[in-house]
C-alpha cells in the first residue's frame, strides 16, 4: 500500500528560478532627483558636468567655480559602469562640452583589478561620446586616502592604464591629483580628509579645483 502512494504522488514543487537582481536599482530614486534638477533648471549644451561618485556630491561646484554655470551630476557610492549605464539618461541629452570625471575609487574598493578599471571607463568614455563625439572628458586620478591606504599600489596601477588611454585619444586629460594629495612622509596629508579618512575636506577640493580649474579656462 505504501509503494502504491509513493507511486501516485505528486511530483514535489519545483521553486521558481529567482529573479534576476537589477544592479541598477538602488539608484532609482537618486537618478530620477537628478533627472528632475535637469529639467527644471536645464544646463545649456556646452556646459561642463561633474559625474562620478561621492568625491563629486560632495563638490560644490557652483562655490568652487562661482563665475560658471558647471553642473554636478554625481551619485555617492557609484562605481564607473553606473555612471556608464545613467550615462543616456544624466549626461547625453544634454551635450556637455567638458565632462569631469572621478570614479574608480569604488571600484578597487570592492577588489576590480586595474584593466576592470580601465576597461570599464573606456565604456563610460564610449557611451558619454555616443551621440557628442568632440566631448572632452577629464579623468581625475582615484585618489589616494587614509582609509583605503592598503590599496594604493593598486589604484595607482589602475591610474597608471587610464592615463596611457587618455594619452592615445584626443580630448581625454588625466588629471594627477595624486602627488598634491600626499605629504613630505609619502603618505596622505590627513588636512586633506574628513573623520572617515575617505572623504575630503574644504582643503582637499581647494587643491582639485585650482588643478582642474587650469584645464578649465
Amino acid at each position: 500500500m505504501l509503494a502504491l502512494v509513493l507511486l501516485f504522488a505528486p511530483p514535489p514543487e519545483i521553486a521558481p528560478p529567482p529573479r534576476p537582481v537589477d544592479p541598477f536599482a538602488k539608484w532609482t530614486q537618486g537618478i530620477a532627483a537628478i533627472e528632475k534638477r535637469l529639467t527644471a533648471n536645464p544646463p545649456k549644451p556646452g556646459a561642463v558636468f561633474f559625474v562620478g561618485s561621492s568625491s563629486i556630491v560632495g563638490w560644490d561646484v557652483k562655490k568652487s567655480f562661482p563665475n560658471a554655470a558647471h553642473v554636478n551630476v554625481g551619485f555617492g557610492g557609484s562605481v564607473i559602469i553606473d555612471s556608464t549605464h545613467f550615462a543616456p539618461r544624466i549626461i547625453a541629452p544634454h551635450k556637455p562640452g567638458t565632462i569631469v570625471f572621478y570614479a574608480g575609487d569604488n571600484d578597487v574598493g570592492r577588489g576590480n583589478k586595474p584593466q576592470q578599471v580601465a576597461d570599464d571607463f573606456k565604456a563610460f568614455v564610449a557611451a558619454a561620446r555616443k551621440d557628442n563625439p568632440n566631448c572632452r572628458i577629464l579623468f581625475i586620478a582615484i585618489k589616494p586616502s587614509l582609509a583605503r591606504w592598503k590599496q594604493f599600489e593598486t589604484q595607482q596601477k589602475a591610474n597608471a592604464l587610464v592615463r596611457a588611454f587618455c594619452e592615445k585619444e584626443n580630448g581625454l586629460v588625466f588629471v594627477d591629483v595624486v602627488p598634491l594629495m600626499l605629504g613630505a612622509d609619502g603618505k596622505p596629508n590627513p588636512e586633506l580628509y574628513v573623520k572617515d579618512g575617505l572623504h575630503m575636506t574644504p582643503k582637499g577640493y581647494e587643491l582639485w579645483t585650482a588643478e582642474v580649474g587650469k584645464l578649465l579656462r
